[in-house]
């Protein structure tokens, strides 16, 4: 690549994960590349415009999540898809990274596609095509022209499917060990008292408001049947905090609640056991090493998706690891009864406890990328990508 020669990267996320993943990769693309020779655009949120972004339009406009939610905002969301399409063809950028959100960002990247076919295109985090919707993979070889994966499993399930060129870079989680990892003495030992048991029911208000009958329902029974006792926190995010709050009173087991990440981490370095929700917290769990219980619940119109899902497993470390090591109790198996039978074992020195700290102790090797840290090693990809099509 020419030295010195400025470069135009415009960066498009969809929600607030994919802005902090943005703001990282903006950080390592100027520490790589020098700040004075970039220049960024796109959309996201506040990580990344503290990283010099001019977002088109506030990041709340197209952070919604779930099929129902998706569907009751679809004419503003179009309306931003093709606002954002036009502004990176009129912009003619070096590149484009779209980032996660695929319902918004793989849309804005087919419109330029057709528009400007000369503008690369990254996608960084794959859609869950080896979930569901496998047929997705090889149609986006027509407007990805490199992907970054998330998860180690990704390339080969790429490779497999037909998908675009894929390269592991790492989950941004690699770089918070030392925050979700136990120092000696701070996790307890195998008779301390009370066992400290995490719940966690979800990072999204639909999530909340399903999940938290059952769990409150599910640790009632635990109490009644487990011979040890146990004292309960759940970590908010804050959004939600209030809404947790308030379906927790009903509760015959009342949780501690925290907010805030440094008093979310701090609990999972001292938990002994987990019930959560299915998402990327089964794979902060398990980075930890808290034995846990995944259950999840999703609308009557979700559920006809079911049939559509070829993983299987729903939690993230089972299909790193390869194989489920972890309980699900997923929409009519999510029960109070079912649950607290499930958790029951994971409170004392069972092999279903010793079964999971074993896989877990897997995945360090199975998720090392090398000396890089994921944000740089995706920064790396991503001067690859424009060399080789400046070169073309």
């Amino acid at each position: 690549m020419a030295e010195n020669k400025p470069l135009t990267i415009w960066i498009v996320s969809g929600e607030e994960s994919g802005d902090q993943l943005g703001a990282k990769l903006m950080r390592s693309l100027k520490a790589r590349l020098g700040s004075d020779r970039l220049h960024f655009g796109g959309v996201g949120g506040h990580a990344m415009e503290g990283e010099g972004l001019k977002s088109l339009f506030p990041l709340e406009e197209i952070a919604v999540m779930g099929f129902s939610a998706v569907i009751a905002r679809l004419p503003s969301i179009l309306k931003r898809i093709r606002l954002t399409a036009d502004a990176v063809v009129a912009a003619e950028p070096d590149m484009l990274v779209i980032i996660d959100s695929p319902d918004f960002t793989h849309r804005v990247a087919k419109a330029v596609r057709r528009r400007a076919p000369h503008i690369p295109i990254i996608d960084y985090v794959s859609p869950s095509v080896w979930a569901w919707r496998p047929g997705r993979a090889p149609k986006m070889r027509a407007y990805v022209d490199h992907l970054l994966a998330l998860l180690p499993f990704e390339p080969a399930a790429h490779e497999r499917l037909g998908g675009p060129p894929t390269t592991y870079v790492g989950h941004p989680l690699i770089e918070r060990l030392a925050d979700i990892r136990p120092v000696p003495g701070e996790r307890g030992g195998a008779g301390d008292e009370p066992l400290k048991l995490l719940v966690l029911p979800g990072s999204r208000r639909s999530e909340v408001s399903r999940l938290m009958e059952p769990f409150g329902e599910a640790l009632a029974l635990l109490r009644e049947r487990s011979p040890r006792p146990f004292e309960v926190t759940i970590p908010a995010v804050a959004h939600l905090a209030q809404d947790i709050r308030a379906r927790a009173k009903s509760w015959r087991v009342q949780p501690r609640i925290v907010e805030g990440e440094g008093a979310k981490w701090a609990a999972f370095r001292e938990a002994d056991a987990a019930l959560a929700a299915s998402g990327t917290v089964t794979l902060e769990l398990g980075l930890s090493g808290v034995p846990m219980v995944v259950a999840y619940r999703v609308s009557k119109i979700e559920e006809v998706l079911k049939y559509l899902i070829k993983a299987p497993s729903i939690v993230l470390t089972n299909l790193v690891l390869g194989e489920n090591v972890i309980p699900e109790l997923i929409q009519w198996d999510c029960t109070p009864d079912k649950l607290a039978d499930a958790l029951l074992p994971l409170l004392h020195d069972s092999p279903e406890r010793r079964r999971q700290l074993a896989a877990f102790g897997k995945l360090d090797e199975l998720m090392r990328i090398g000396g890089e840290v994921p944000s740089e090693r995706a920064a790396r990809i991503v001067e690859e990508v424009l060399a080789s099509h400046r070169n073309a």
